[in-house]
């Protein structure tokens, strides 16, 4: 960590620590946009990022001053425990030091969720955090095309990757983020977060919009653009928000026409997906396709070695192909049980947003807020098949399920059953 870095951590630690409740999400929210990975200390075996040591910070926070979830203990949250729960002991049956790292993933994915429930307890507290997270990316997506246009990464002195990665001749700006997906999926989260803030304040939802799609655009990979797509085909579907069970029906029954005209699976259709040229599409339907040829590997607990999946390895291990797929990486880690709590846990998201939906139908604002949360979660859905998340962008998945908790945790509005007469009646005059 260098002193810049150093001095972010020092400041936002402080914030985290004095800001009221209602403002103490924006330091973990500025780390997440602005800070890289790069930026961290090693101790014992351990990597110490930015985020992760203001969550330790966060923690101390909550514990001295007392704060706790904004409507009790969830459906949504105990999964989360037990997903992780399950993958720190699937640890014991993997490599010695696998225990370090997913300690390392849990204290970084879930310590950040926890955070965010307990500081987002209302959605005014969450529209607090995306008016802040819409002037952040202002300019971080500036910054990003800047990127782009030079093939020199601005965020660079901050121990990001200096130069930019190139594929086919288009430059793929990375910005603060570990990969240009990377920053393209927090980028696609963050166009729906400026979309939310239209009707409170179009300045603010207008520099949200050209700071996300900036870095959507910059970071020139089809998987963010189509997590965009995703997002605004859930948005569009918001005049068909009472007959979503036969949305669903109709796009099983898609999904099962495809699979019975296909010569390959219907997953494969993503081989043929090339929205910015040079994809890997073709890569991303082998991994699924091989993950279950070799079922019987990792079905239980997960395994070790997956170098021999595919043709092409990767360079940060050599033990591993490329596992650009976030639910091909759970099972991978902790088997199917890992998998399916995952998944579980995206389904008890859209159910929290359905029922917040529902509760808070008679409300301004809420349930299109709702309704905008869960097309968040089903954008990261689709893009989850084609890559993994971690670290920094991982905040922008925990985001929306926090948001949608504290939605739940309002009580809804009652209407009144005896309204009071808008003038007063005549008084009857006897005859």
């Amino acid at each position: 960590m260098n002193s810049i870095g150093a001095a972010f951590t020092i400041v936002a630690s402080l914030l985290l620590l004095t800001l009221p409740k209602r403002l103490a999400a924006l330091p973990i929210l500025l780390a997440a946009l602005c800070m890289p990975r790069g930026q961290e200390i090693e101790l014992a075996g351990g990597h110490f990022t930015v985020l992760r040591i203001l969550i330790f910070v966060g923690f101390l926070r909550v514990l001295a001053k007392g704060e706790a979830l904004a409507g009790g203990l969830t459906s949504l949250d105990k999964l989360v425990l037990w997903w992780a729960l399950l993958l720190v002991v699937t640890s014991a049956f993997h490599t010695s030091d696998a225990w370090v790292f997913r300690l390392g993933l849990v204290w970084g994915e879930v310590g950040c969720y926890f955070l965010l429930r307990v500081f987002l307890a209302t959605p005014e507290n969450v529209t607090t955090a995306f008016r802040f997270v819409c002037w952040v990316v202002l300019p971080v997506g500036a910054l990003m095309l800047l990127e782009k246009a030079t093939a020199q990464n601005p965020f660079g002195f901050l121990g990001a990757f200096p130069y930019s990665l190139v594929r086919d001749g288009h430059v793929r700006a990375t910005g603060p983020f570990a990969h240009p997906i990377s920053a393209g999926t927090v980028g696609a989260a963050c166009v729906a977060i400026a979309i939310s803030m239209w009707r409170r304040s179009k300045l603010t939802a207008l520099a949200g919009l050209f700071g996300s799609a900036s870095m959507v655009f910059a970071a020139t990979s089809s998987g963010p653009i189509l997590m965009t797509l995703s997002i605004f085909l859930g948005l569009l579907f918001w005049p068909l928000r009472r007959h979503m069970k036969r949305v669903r029906q109709l796009a099983l029954a898609t999904v099962l026409g495809l699979a019975a005209v296909m010569n390959d699976p219907v997953y494969f259709l993503i081989a043929r997906i090339d929205i910015t040229g040079g994809s890997q599409g073709y890569f991303r339907a082998q991994l699924i396709r091989s993950s279950i040829q070799h079922l019987d590997e990792w079905w239980l607990v997960g395994t070790d070695y997956t170098r021999h999946w595919m043709a092409s390895g990767i360079y940060a291990n050599q033990q591993h192909t490329d596992l650009v797929n976030h639910y091909v990486a759970m099972g991978v880690m902790g088997g199917l049980p890992l998998l399916f709590l995952f998944i579980l846990i995206v389904v008890a998201a859209f159910r929290s947003a359905g029922r917040a939906l529902a509760e808070h139908q008679n409300e301004d604002g809420q349930p299109f807020l709702a309704w905008l949360l869960g097309a968040i979660v089903f954008g990261h859905v689709v893009n989850f098949l084609s890559t993994s998340l971690f670290d920094q962008p991982i905040v922008f998945f925990y985001l929306p399920l926090a948001a949608i908790c504290a939605i739940l945790a309002q009580r809804p509005a009652t209407p009144d059953l005896h309204p009071t007469p808008p003038y007063p009646r005549p008084m009857s005059v006897r005859p």
